[in-house]
Parts: structure tokens; sequence; C-alpha cells
């Protein structure tokens, strides 16, 4: 009777335990895919990109790595913190935004990066795959912070000339210049 007594405990203790990491299953992957759906959206059409054809893995990786970019500039502009700037970026790029973060770090302002669409059109893919350039016309909800508050908030479409070039593991944002138009 004892024996059936502790099964009967550790059946119960095990169903409350299943149902525990069901629920905490369930809430990792709803945080999860909520927070992919409020990063960047990025579209990049490769159609046109010469003189090389861009294979899909690479246009996946690309992708990839573009949206990181803009998600870890945006991270660094309204923390002000240079730490997200390591890992995507690299030369030219790098510095620039270092750059503006300290100036914002001097003002005690910061940018908010709000609803970024980006319409990626692939333009130039060197032949030895070492480099891409890329068009983006980027839509956003551009926020400047004080002190945490809003005090300018507008909507911008921006176009950037964009350079990445690959490194061991991932493509790198080397070259971010905001031109006028295409």
């Amino acid at each position: 009777m004892k024996s059936m007594l502790i099964a009967a405990s550790l059946l119960k203790f095990e169903k409350q335990r299943f149902g525990l990491l069901a629920v905490l299953f369930f809430l990792a992957l709803t945080h999860f895919s909520a927070g992919a759906d409020a990063g960047p959206k990025v579209q990049l059409d490769a159609k046109k990109a010469g003189p090389r054809a861009v294979e899909s893995l690479t246009q996946n990786a690309i992708v990839r790595d573009y949206r990181t970019a803009w998600n870890n500039m945006a991270h660094a502009l309204e923390s002000n913190s240079v730490g997200p700037l390591d890992g995507p970026f690299t030369g030219e790029a790098k510095t620039w935004l270092w750059q503006s973060v300290m100036s914002q770090q001097k003002t005690g302002l910061s940018r908010r990066y709000v609803d970024q669409n980006h319409r990626v059109e692939a333009v130039f893919y060197a032949p030895e795959g070492d480099v891409i350039e890329l068009h983006d016309t980027a839509d956003f909800q551009l926020q400047i912070l004080d002190s945490g508050k809003v005090v300018q908030e507008e909507h911008v479409t921006a176009h950037y000339v964009v350079l990445m070039t690959p490194s061991a593991d991932r493509w790198l944002v080397r070259h971010l210049q905001s031109v006028q138009q295409f």
C-alpha cells in the first residue's frame, strides 16, 4: 500500500512538472517569435546582381546578417553603447557608428528605430564573392529621445548604399552611406 501511495505521488509530481515545462516552453516560444517579428524586416532582390549570380544560401546569409546589423545598430544608438557594433560592423561603417554613439553620449540624446522595413537590392556581386553592393530603401519611424523620453518623432524613408564582405562565419557591413536617391 505504501509503495502505491509513493508511486501515485510521484506520478502526480511528474504530471505537474510536465505541465510546468510545457507552460515554460510555450512562453519561451511566444517570446522568441514576438522578438523576431519586432526586429527589422529585410527583403532582398538579387536578380539584377552581377557579374556573378548570388546563390540562395548567400542570399539567406546576407538577409540574416543585414537584419542583425540593423538590429544591433538600433540597439547601440538607443542605449548609447558601442558594444552591439562589435559583431556585424567593420571598417568605415563601424568607425562612423562608433562616432555617432560617442556624439550622442555627449549630448545625452539617443535614437530609436521603430517599424524598420528594408527593401534591399543587390546591384553588384564580385566574381570572387568577396564583396556585395546593396541598395537599401529603408522605411522606419525615427524617435529622438532625451533621458528616455521621446522629444521628436518622424517617419523616414532613407536610401543607403551598403558594402558587405564575408568573414569566417557571417557577412559584415563594411560601408553604410546615406544617399538622396539611387
